[in-house]
C-alpha cells in the first residue's frame, strides 16, 4: 500500500502534469465516496453515505445552495458511478491534452473550472427560471465532471477544429464533428431523465466556445482563476528570510531595469514569419503530432496577430 501511495505522490508532483493531476483528484474523490458507501452500508448507516454525498452535490434550490455554496465546484470533481467517472476522465484526457499542449496548464485548469461554474449556472438557472424544469424537480442534484469535461472538449474543437482522432471501427474523424455530436445529444436529452446533467453539459459547452473565441480576440476569461491559483500556491511556498547586502540591492536594481526594458524576457514574444513558416512546413511533412509544445504555443500566438 505504501508503494502505491508513493507512486501516486510521485505522479501527482511531476512538473507540467496538470491534466493527470485533475484526473487523479477526480479519482481520489471517487474512491473516497465508494469507501464511505461500503463502510456505511456494512455498519448499517446508509443515511451517513447520503449525507456525505449531499455535501458534495450541487442542489437546485436557492436556499439549499446558500447553505452549501462550495458545491458549485465540488460537484464537478465528484462521481458515484464507476462508468460515469471512467467516461468523463477519458473524455477529459483526449481533449485536455490538446488544450495543455497548445495553451498551457494554467489555461487547462481555467477552462475546467469555468466550465464547471458555467455548467452549474445553466443547471441552476434552468431549474429555477424555466417552468418545465420546475415541475420536474424531484430532489435531483448535480453530480459529475461532464460539464467541465465538455467545456474542455468544445474549447479544443474551437481551437483546433480540424484536428483528427482515429476512432476504433470508424477511422479518422475531425474533433469538431465528435464534439458537435455530444453537444447535440446533450440538447436532445435535456428534457430526459437526466435533464440536470445535460443542462450542465450545455452550459459547459457554451463556456468552452466563448473562452477560446475571447482568448483569440485577446481577452482571457481565466485571469481570476489564475490569480486564485497563484494565491493558493503561495500559501504553501516556503519564503526563507534572505539578507540583502548593498551590493545585492544594486545588482537587483540593475536586473529590474533590464527586465523593464527587455520585457520580452518575461512575456512570450510573438513569433516572426520565418518561425511560423518553419512550423507550418513541419506540419505539412509530419502532421500536428510532430510539433513540440513550444511550437504549438508559438503557432497559437501567431494566430492572434491582427
Amino acid at each position: 500500500m505504501s508503494g502505491l501511495l508513493d507512486d501516486f505522490k510521485s505522479e501527482f508532483n511531476k512538473p507540467n502534469n496538470t491534466l493527470v493531476q485533475l484526473i487523479l483528484i477526480n479519482t481520489v474523490i471517487f474512491l473516497t465516496v465508494i469507501l464511505v458507501l461500503v463502510v456505511t452500508r456494512l455498519s448499517g448507516q446508509p443515511a451517513a453515505y447520503q449525507w456525505v454525498l449531499d455535501q458534495l452535490m450541487m442542489p437546485w434550490s436557492p436556499m439549499a445552495l446558500i447553505k452549501k455554496p462550495w458545491t458549485v465546484l465540488t460537484y464537478a470533481f465528484t462521481h458515484a458511478d464507476p462508468f460515469h467517472i471512467l467516461w468523463n476522465m477519458i473524455f477529459l484526457y483526449w481533449f485536455g491534452r490538446l488544450i495543455e499542449e497548445y495553451l498551457g496548464s494554467r489555461r487547462l485548469v481555467g477552462l475546467y473550472i469555468l466550465g464547471a461554474l458555467g455548467g452549474g449556472l445553466c443547471y441552476f438557472a434552468s431549474y429555477n427560471l424555466i417552468p418545465y424544469f420546475s415541475t420536474q424537480v424531484g430532489g435531483q442534484a448535480l453530480l459529475g465532471a461532464s460539464g467541465a469535461a465538455l467545456s474542455v472538449a468544445v474549447g479544443a474543437a474551437t481551437l483546433l477544429p480540424n484536428y483528427t482522432f482515429h476512432l476504433l471501427f470508424i477511422g479518422p474523424v475531425r474533433i469538431k464533428y465528435i464534439v458537435l455530436f455530444f453537444v447535440v445529444l446533450s440538447f436532445f436529452n435535456s428534457v430526459g431523465s437526466n435533464a440536470g446533467g445535460n443542462l450542465a453539459h450545455l452550459g459547459g459547452a457554451l463556456i468552452g466556445f466563448s473562452y477560446i473565441k475571447l482568448l483569440q480576440a485577446g481577452s482571457d476569461l481565466g485571469r481570476p482563476i489564475y490569480w486564485l491559483m497563484d494565491r493558493w500556491s503561495g500559501l504553501f511556498r516556503a519564503k526563507p528570510p534572505v539578507k540583502v547586502s548593498q551590493r545585492q540591492r544594486s545588482a537587483q536594481a540593475t536586473a529590474s531595469a533590464y527586465v523593464s526594458v527587455g520585457s520580452s524576457s518575461t512575456t512570450p514574444s510573438m513569433p516572426d514569419q520565418d518561425e511560423v513558416d518553419a512550423i507550418l512546413d513541419k506540419i505539412g511533412r509530419s502532421g500536428y503530432e510532430s510539433l513540440t509544445r513550444e511550437e504549438k504555443q508559438k503557432l497559437f500566438r501567431a494566430s492572434q496577430k491582427g
